[in-house]
């Protein structure tokens, strides 16, 4: 076998001699260097809940892969979580942070020349990072899902860290602090990933039905029996993966992409899918543009489940129902069956036998789609729009716009009384390099909601929405973004803004002639240095995935 191991190098060489040194010093054999080196990807921290279990989960997952006949070295990388590294320049470390995974994990796994990987999947830049490098480095990849935390109660009712970060986005207030303070202290029981439908489950689930995880391991619960179970076999499998030579780029497909979306859309997931899904395609070398098939497929895929934030079940009702494994059976031939999995077998051959066990809570709950993608004259390559099945906004909304540069500014603007009902909100210079790293705009869509303004205030903006549910007519991530020199840099105050939703259009309605004497109004300068200026220097746009490549040099 160690011939067909990159990490096994020939005897008497330099690089035999120092790494047999090396390892020897920490315990291996000399049969041990002849076995598969498999890197267990750990995001651990203490800093956020989701991360505190994974110590435990890469010690028995090493000891799995022992056990099944490799070898194997924990390789750590950062640990971002949303609630925790959204605080320092305006959340611009957050989607700047996944693009520095993917490059732990390739300084880890490249340069020791390991020959596979498992990846264990926690909060939400850490999947679609994991499948990044999986798709860069082509390396036999399992992706081991990690679990969602127990949510609490507040005075009698469910109560989630999604539900505090809602309330809190009001006026401060002694009550509503001191709602908060009483919220905070129930609402997380344990480790893992937020509950609900928001992009970390939402990744959970994309990379099972891309079949870059083990089929039947999306969600789950954290420190579950069954995510126990998936660990032991991840760690089993991994090791015949690396025999059987069974890489990424042989799962990566268009047709894999293909069965991402319908999922994604049958569940609602968190639309930070789509920038996520085309970034794993970047990487992996495939050819798909993953906005368009959501806006395509979008059109003929049932909505089966109606997990909140979207409707009223739960993660943990979704997962007792079948999950992922069960969504995907129930779409059928919607899905295309031959693709290939992780498993060595099709989707079709994995599929065979489940069934949904709640059909009350994975069910045709309706034919529209929770993510809409809108393009038009404000829009041009796309704006996401996310509904929910109680969702109760007009279908079409037309007003005069209300430009920021900053969401700080907007929220007092309202505070000031200077948004009326009416108006939109054009709130741009928060894509990931007018930002950069790409800034939240939530704050403003629920301080409107709080307001009473839901509805009756659209916003538009190029900065990352909340990936659960966005109150009203929100689009966001439109693209190009205003630094890029999209039209949103063109937007006045005044300027009619138009948003029809269910002709999938926003557009600004002012006489092109006119467009074409304005010049753009550039996005506030924002000093950075360190990682956030090297990310400003290199992001490339969403529709690629604002993967980190060389930007053109500009032409003479």
């Amino acid at each position: 076998m160690s011939a067909e191991l990159r990490s096994a190098f020939t005897p008497g060489t330099v690089r035999w001699a120092t790494r047999r040194a090396q390892w020897r010093a920490l315990g291996l054999t000399d049969a041990d260097l002849d076995k598969p080196k498999i890197a267990v990807v750990n995001s651990s921290s203490d800093m956020a809940i989701c991360f505190s279990h994974l110590d435990t989960v890469a010690a028995r997952v090493k000891e799995g892969i022992r056990a099944a006949g490799g070898v194997a070295f924990e390789a750590r990388t950062t640990a971002p979580s949303d609630f925790i590294h959204s605080a320092g320049h305006g959340g611009g470390y957050i989607l700047a942070s996944r693009d520095l995974i993917v490059n732990d994990i390739e300084v880890a796994v490249e340069g020791a020349q390991l020959d596979g990987m498992v990846c264990l999947a926690s909060c939400d830049k850490t999947t679609p990072a994991q499948l990044m490098a999986a798709g860069r480095l082509n390396v036999p990849t399992l992706i081991l899902a990690c679990g969602y935390q127990p949510s609490g109660t507040f005075r009698g009712e469910h109560c989630d860290i999604e539900d505090v970060f809602l309330h809190a986005c009001g006026e401060p207030s002694p009550v509503l602090t001191a709602e908060l303070t009483e919220m905070s202290e129930d609402a997380v029981r344990g480790p893992g990933v937020c509950a609900g439908m928001g992009t970390a489950n939402s990744m959970h689930i994309a990379a099972e039905a891309l079949g870059m995880a083990l089929p039947g391991s999306t969600p789950v619960s954290a420190n579950s029996a069954a995510m126990w179970r998936a660990a032991d076999a991840a760690a089993a499998r991994i090791v015949e993966l690396v025999q059987e030579d069974l890489r990424p780029r042989d799962v990566l497909t268009p047709a894999a992409f293909r069965n991402a979306v319908r999922v994604a859309l049958s569940v609602g997931s968190s639309i930070n899918t789509i920038k996520h899904l085309q970034a794993v395609a970047v990487e992996a070398g495939v050819d798909v543009d993953v906005t368009a098939l959501f806006g395509d497929l979008g059109r003929e895929t049932p909505l089966l489940s109606a997990v909140r934030p979207n409707g009223p079940h739960t993660i943990e009702q979704f997962d007792a129902a079948g999950g992922a494994a069960a969504v995907m059976a129930r779409l059928g031939d919607l899905l295309d069956r031959s693709a290939r999995t992780v498993t060595g077998r099709t989707v079709g051959e994995n599929l065979a036998g489940v069934t949904v066990t709640d059909p009350e809570v994975i069910r045709h709950v309706g034919d529209d789609p929770l993510i809409l993608v809108l393009r038009g004259s404000l829009t041009p390559l796309g704006g996401i729009v996310k509904l929910s099945v109680h969702d109760e906004r007009p279908p079409t909304f037309t007003g005069p716009a209300r430009c920021f540069a900053d969401q700080a500014e907007a929220v007092a603007a309202l505070a000031e009384g200077r948004i009326a009902a009416g108006d939109v909100v054009v709130l741009r210079g928060q894509g990931p390099r007018g930002r950069p790293g790409m800034g939240m705009a939530s704050q403003i869509v629920f301080a409107l909601d709080r307001a009473g303004l839901t509805g009756k205030v659209a916003v538009v903006t190029d900065g990352q929405l909340s990936g659960l549910v966005n109150r009203g007519v929100v689009v966001g991530e439109v693209r190009p973004e205003a630094a890029d020199g999209g039209p949103l840099a063109l937007v006045r105050d005044g300027d009619v803004v138009h948003v029809d939703l269910p002709g999938r259009r926003c557009d600004l309605r002012v006489d092109p002639a006119e467009l074409a004497g304005r010049e753009p109004v550039p996005p506030l300068h924002h000093p950075e240095h360190g990682w956030l200026s090297v990310y400003a220097r290199t992001v490339r746009p969403l529709g690629e995935g604002a993967v980190l490549r060389p930007r053109p040099a500009p032409t003479p």
